[in-house]
């Protein structure tokens, strides 16, 4: 599994595991397929911010191989 901090690690339609503002405290993560990258900084310390295809948007955790 690829770091979710680094932008570089994350393209469109890359299976990601991300979570959701309202899951921060939980740590709860959906999995799902990139549809846009919300993040512009090449990495950021608590994940990149995206957008999934059901339209889901988080900061992505973990990046599925």
């Amino acid at each position: 599994m690829l770091d979710g901090r680094n932008r570089k690690n994350i393209q469109i339609g890359s299976e990601v595991e991300v979570v959701q503002k309202h899951h921060q405290r939980s740590g709860e993560l959906t999995e799902g397929k990139v549809a846009s990258i919300l993040t512009n900084s090449s990495n950021h310390p608590h994940g990149i911010k995206v957008k999934l295809t059901t339209g889901i948007v988080g900061r992505v955790k973990n990046v599925i191989e």
